[in-house]
């Protein structure tokens, strides 16, 4: 499968399920709806973190020179819009059709508004982790090519 695809479909269903959690907690608990709302958008922040930092981990073990680095932006960029639109879809169709708790937003206002703001949930907090997992990457490659280099004096000085 599709790097990009994968990462975006698991995304929008990170997104769908807390936009749902979401709806059933207000309902529950309508006077902790802030409380509520930050939690939903720590997790898909949170998630999308963490995923983005083992892609650049992993991309930063691969490759030596950051000249050779992967295209992890666009690859980030496309997954994030397909999570905004695929979530948009399916939050206006739960929430128009199966959960009133979700809002009664329009279509467009849920694909537009509401997909621009999954995409960017998903592409920046992608992007921060891909940078510090590649910073982490070769900050670890580092430490061992000075450790091989003491290791390499001592043996010289012997």
């Amino acid at each position: 499968m599709v790097s990009w695809l994968l990462r975006g479909l698991s995304m929008s269903a990170v997104h769908i399920v807390a936009r749902v959690l979401l709806g059933m907690a207000i309902v529950h608990s309508p006077l902790h709806g802030s409380l509520w709302k930050t939690a939903a958008v720590a997790a898909v922040v949170l998630i999308a973190l963490i995923w983005g930092g083992v892609d650049g981990i992993i991309d930063g073990r691969a490759h030596d020179d950051p000249d050779d680095y992967a295209d992890l932006t666009v690859m980030w960029l496309k997954a994030g819009v397909l999570a905004g639109v695929v979530s948009g879809i399916v939050s206006w169709a739960l929430s128009n059709y199966v959960f009133g708790g979700m809002g009664q937003n329009s279509f467009f206002v849920e694909l537009f508004a509401g997909g621009s703001f999954t995409a960017l949930l998903v592409f920046v907090p992608a992007l921060a982790g891909v940078g510090v997992g590649r910073f982490l990457a070769h900050r670890q490659s580092r430490k061992d090519a000075r450790t091989a280099q003491d290791d390499t004096r001592e043996h010289q000085t012997v």
